[in-house]
This record gives C-alpha cells, structure tokens and sequence, in this order.
C-alpha cells in the first residue's frame, strides 16, 4: 500500500480545514494510498472533517505565532515561543526522517512547517508543500523589530528551497523560495443549509437575521455580549470551541453539525480574515463582516479576497471587542454583490498533484 504522511500546522484551523478537503480528495481518488496525518489541531476538529479513514499521530512541528486569541498575536511570546522551540529542530529532523524510513513512508505533505521537509529529503522522499504564505514571509516582516528573527525566516526559506513541489492557494503572497510551484483554484465546497436542525437543536428562531461569529477565540466581556444579544433582529450563534456560557450566543458542536453546513445555513459572518473561513464564505456566497488584525503581513492579501469575490463591509477591532456590531450589520445589508467569482476544484487539482509523486500502483 502507498503511504503519505501529511503534517498541518496548528497555527489556525484554516490549516487543518484545507488539508482535510485535499486529505478527502486523495482518498476518494485512490482508496489504496494510507495517509498518516501529523498534527496538533484537536482530534475532534480533524475527526468532524475527514470523511475517510486516516490515522491520526499528535505532534507539532512548528509554531506559527503565538495569539491572545484570533485578532490579536503576541510578537513577544511568539519569538520566545519560536526560540525555545527550534531548540529541539535537530531531534524533531532526525525523529522524523527515521519515522519515515521505518514506517515506509512514499512521499509527505507539508501545510507549512518546515522540518517535515529536511527529513523528508534526509529520509530520500519528495516532499510537497500546499500553502498560500510561508513563515520565512511572515518572519522576515518582524526582523526590523527584532534581528533574532532573521535565523527562524532563514531557516523556512532553505527548506522550502528544497521541496519538489508547492501547491500554491488562492490569496497568495508569491512564495518565491518553492523551486516549483503550481497555482491551483478555491478548495472548500458550499456546504448544506440546515437551518431546521440547527433551530431544533439551539431552540432559535428561525424568523430572524442569523448571524455566525467565526472564531476559534475571542475575548469579549460581559458588557460586549450584553451589547450583541441586545441587537433584536438577529440570533447570534458560535461554534464550539468558543462558547460564552450564559450570553444567550448559541454554541454549535461541529461534531453534530459539520462547520460547512453551519456557515450555509446563517446569514451572515462575522470573523477576522483567514484563508479557511474566506475560502468557504466565497464557496457558499455569505456576506463577511470583517475586523482588522494587526501584525499578520497575510491580512491585506486576505482582504483583497474579501473585496474581490465576497459581499462584505468592515468593523474595527475596537468596535468588535466593544460589542457594537449594529453599524457594520446594516452596512452588510446594502453592501454590493462581488464583481469576480472564483473556480472551485482545487482539492482535486491538489489531490492529482500529489499522487503524482506517489509510486505506480
């Protein structure tokens, strides 16, 4: 049997959102390829999005950046994090290219650390890398504050110079260091309006504006919920992790509910720009309510989606800690419908290039 090893970062579910829909692809492709997916994202989110058998081992391989929580990142506690963390590369590269060699391992896919990568080469693999930005971009934006993060933007850039093949996403940064580099098209698939279960389940009404707040953490205190909850004319809903007990915001179980049908099923988002979340509002033609996110060099390119293929209007971080959601509410309601649509596919486009590099049956 062929086998992949499939390593996701934990930075943001966007990461493990995207490598599930290429993960499904190339098992319904060909059914005889065993995928070992490498991750620190929750069991219970990679479980609620693979449709097909996988075996799933815990570990993390990079860091990504450390958040308060999915507007604001912490630059201070992300280059101690980083520091402390790369201390261990040399055993994590060793680690894995001996996991590699024992457990037969064809090829790997990397969403986008990098010491999957040298091991890989180390082990005698192709190595593919699917992304839309590279560390060694975001890194290299932080050096003018901080020199010490020249090492970590260094240490990405040479090891995707050594990758056989990127598959560049949507919503891109040009991604320069990838010797090889293939554009491929929108991967997520509107999900499946479920309005009727959702009220059942969540005791709402289903004659109101229904209003998700996608994101994994947001700090918002008990004068901001108040401030939401008085807005009459909608129904607020979350979905698990985020919860606020006792606010009157419905918290949805992605594990009853798959997150695709939930987005399909509400009126309107509201979240900070991410590649997952972006990807399937475009993919079932929601409105986005947007926020500015500091000191992420992906959010501008991000937002260039938004106003190209998305009806969309904007909230200040500010307002949105603040709970006063009304104004960008109602400007959703007259905002234009996107000029620009985008062709979907990419999953099967990405799954394809991939099993490419897998050996003939």
């Amino acid at each position: 049997m062929k086998k992949l090893a499939y390593y996701i970062t934990a930075h943001g579910y966007g990461h493990g959102t995207r490598s599930c829909d290429i993960i499904n692809a190339i098992s319904k492709a060909d059914p005889d390829v065993s995928i070992i997916v490498k991750t620190d994202l929750p069991p219970a989110f990679m479980h609620s999005r693979l449709s097909h058998a996988f075996q799933l081992v815990q570990g993390a391989f990079d860091v990504g950046l450390v958040q308060k929580d999915s507007i604001q990142i912490d630059l201070e506690a992300s280059f101690t994090t980083v520091v402390e963390f790369y201390k261990q590369k040399e055993n994590l590269i060793a680690q894995e290219a001996e996991f590699m060699r024992t457990e037969g391992i064809d090829a790997i896919v990397t969403d986008i650390p990098a010491i999957p990568i040298i091991a890989a080469k180390r082990a005698g693999i192709p190595a593919i890398a699917v992304g839309n930005f590279g560390w060694d971009w975001i890194y290299a934006d932080f050096i003018q504050n901080e020199q010490g993060w020249t090492a970590y933007a260094d240490l990405f850039r040479k090891a995707y110079e050594q990758t056989d093949l990127l598959l560049r996403l949507p919503f891109a940064e040009p991604m320069a260091a990838f010797p090889t580099r293939i554009d491929i098209p929108l991967l997520a698939k509107p999900g499946k309006p479920n309005r009727k279960l959702i009220a059942q389940q969540m005791k709402s009404d289903t004659h109101k504006k229904w209003v998700l707040l996608s994101f994994t953490t947001l700090d918002l205190d008990a004068q901001a919920l108040e401030r939401i909850i008085a807005l009459d004319d909608f129904v607020f809903f979350s979905v698990e992790p985020l919860e606020w007990k006792g606010s009157g915001i419905h918290s949805i179980d992605r594990a009853t509910i798959p997150f695709a049908d939930i987005l399909a099923s509400v009126d309107i988002v509201v979240t900070k720009p991410g590649f997952g979340i972006v990807s399937e509002c475009i993919a079932s033609n929601k409105p986005i309510v947007y926020a500015d996110r500091e000191n992420f060099l992906e959010y501008p390119v991000l937002v260039e989606g938004i106003e190209r293929y998305c009806r969309n209007a904007f909230i200040s971080a500010t307002e949105l800690y603040s709970g006063n959601l009304a104004p960008a509410l109602a400007a959703i309601e007259t905002a234009p419908s996107p000029a620009e649509t985008m062709p979907n596919g990419g999953a099967e486009i990405a799954a394809e290039g991939i099993l490419f590099h897998l050996p003939m049956a």
